[in-house]
């Protein structure tokens, strides 16, 4: 199992749409330079550098055969990796109730005399920081939740 830091070494170097491309082949089988070449229209040494870093994380390996070098991934976390990235959401995640886009009531301008003043539930710290709760009462935890 990887430690928290080498996966997120892994996660920095597979972070280029062509070596995201290579693991997408890769996790079908094993797959020679002259693969990706035609796969990804680049160059071979330009594929050659993606997979010398995709083999120096540790992610892929190679073995030869005559005269090819052939890939495979060696990475176990890689291909939960790439079906997560293409998962489709329909939409995002609902914002904390205390954000001005979940608000109902409209915000008045600063300055404007005439709009009504809102007493938000959040209450505000000394330091201009927000946190909910009641006051003279910290939450659980002895923190609040900031806005």
């Amino acid at each position: 199992m990887l430690a928290m830091e080498k996966r997120v070494e892994l996660l920095k170097v597979i972070a280029h749409p062509a070596r995201i491309k290579i693991l997408e082949e890769l996790v079908h089988g094993v797959k020679c330079v002259s693969d990706f070449e035609d796969m990804l229209d680049i160059s071979q040494p330009n594929v050659s550098q993606h997979l010398s870093l995709l083999r120096s994380s540790g992610a892929i390996d190679f073995f030869v055969d005559g005269r090819l070098k052939c890939y495979f991934l060696k990475e176990p976390l890689i291909p939960d990796l790439i079906q997560l990235l293409k998962r489709e959401y329909d939409e995002d995640i609902p914002a904390p109730a205390c954000c001005r886009s979940r608000r109902k009531e409209p915000i008045p301008e600063r300055g404007d005399d005439d709009a009504e003043t809102y007493h938000h539930p959040v209450r505000e710290r000394s330091h201009g920081e927000t946190m909910i709760g009641e006051p003279g009462r910290r939450p659980a935890g002895g923190a609040g939740v900031r806005c």
